[in-house]
């Protein structure tokens, strides 16, 4: 009995992560002898955004008698823009059709979120904290999608190991209701956990945000990175008006170093209003992990060798530019 529901790398190249149709039609054309018919598809979108997923497809064509051309990952695109191009016996890829357009519609869609984010923080870190709210099978394409978006970190473990970079994240309220202090919490972090990671410590757990603020600056001192804040909605979320009060008696306190991570409930008009009064960093969760994906579809543009569509499509490659061979 398999463990969780996700599909396998090895269920992907077979194909069976398709809708049953593409099954039936290759059934078909290898029983009548079509299926080494050679066609020309093209794949684009419905709406614009930030391009991402082009990798895996490049992963799941690699080794085949194909000629494929994609647009490059991390670039803008708008509706109707031919991203990948296809040209080849259709037998050879024509299963992998729903596969490819989930993986382009998703990860483009998280990319699309994570770029609106980082457009609205300005030069400011954000990191992505969305990994809680989606399945842990696509957690790490998630937040590649999110790096590419242009998020300075993730949160995940799996998904910063294979983007090669450090997991980002401060500490959670269980570690601190557990010590039954922030303070103790804090001292906690600075003896057990490793050096090169930031003290970011979380400041809304017990007491008044700026009242925790000062308590745990004045007994870390200089070892003090920043604070976050994760105040919950049920007592009014974080607010500009918090933020100020907690940078301003930090300054009045003399720790005009101390840095102010938010969170929680985060979108591109938050964090601009946030950053105005003085929040240094941001973690974005469900804004990038509940971004609607970018509606993908593929067409046939010609086959054997002559342009043909169906009905409301223009037959023949739809130039573009910005596409460069990639298999």
């Amino acid at each position: 009995m398999r463990k969780f529901f996700s599909a396998t790398p090895e269920e992907i190249f077979r194909g069976e992560t398709t809708d049953i149709y593409f099954q039936r039609t290759l059934e078909i054309l290898k029983a009548k002898n079509l299926d080494r018919t050679e066609v020309l598809a093209e794949i684009f979108p419905t709406g614009e955004g930030l391009l991402c997923g082009i990798e895996e497809i490049r992963q799941l064509l690699e080794g085949k008698p194909l000629e494929v051309w994609a647009q490059k990952e991390g670039t803008l695109f708008r509706a109707q823009d031919t991203l990948v191009r296809i040209i080849g016996p259709y037998g050879e890829f024509g299963i992998y059709e729903t596969t490819m357009l989930g993986i382009l519609a998703s990860s483009s869609g998280w990319a699309t979120a994570a770029r609106q984010c980082r457009q609205a923080a300005g030069n400011k870190p954000v990191i992505s904290f969305g990994a809680r709210h989606i399945h842990p099978a696509v957690v790490p394409v998630m937040d590649r999608a999110a790096f590419i978006g242009g998020a300075d970190g993730v949160s995940s473990v799996l998904g910063a190991k294979l983007l090669r970079i450090k997991p980002s994240g401060t500490m959670p309220h269980a570690l601190i209701l557990i010590m039954g202090d922030t303070v103790q919490a804090a001292w906690a972090f600075e003896e057990i956990v490793e050096p090169d990671v930031p003290r970011v410590v979380l400041i809304d757990t017990f007491h008044d945000e700026a009242e925790e603020a000062l308590r745990v600056a004045e007994a870390l001192k200089d070892k003090l990175y920043g604070v976050r804040l994760d105040t919950p909605r049920e007592r009014g979320g974080v607010t500009p008006d918090l933020v100020k009060e907690v940078r301003a008696r930090l300054d009045q306190a003399g720790f005009h170093y101390v840095k102010i991570f938010v969170s929680g409930g985060l979108n591109p008009e938050k964090i601009s209003a946030l950053s105005d009064v003085g929040a240094d960093a941001f973690g974005v969760g469900s804004y990038i992990s509940s971004a609607r994906p970018i509606e993908m579809t593929m067409d046939l543009k010609s086959v054997r060798g002559k342009p043909l569509a169906k009905r409301g499509r223009i037959p023949g490659p739809i130039e573009n530019p910005l596409l460069e061979r990639i298999l």
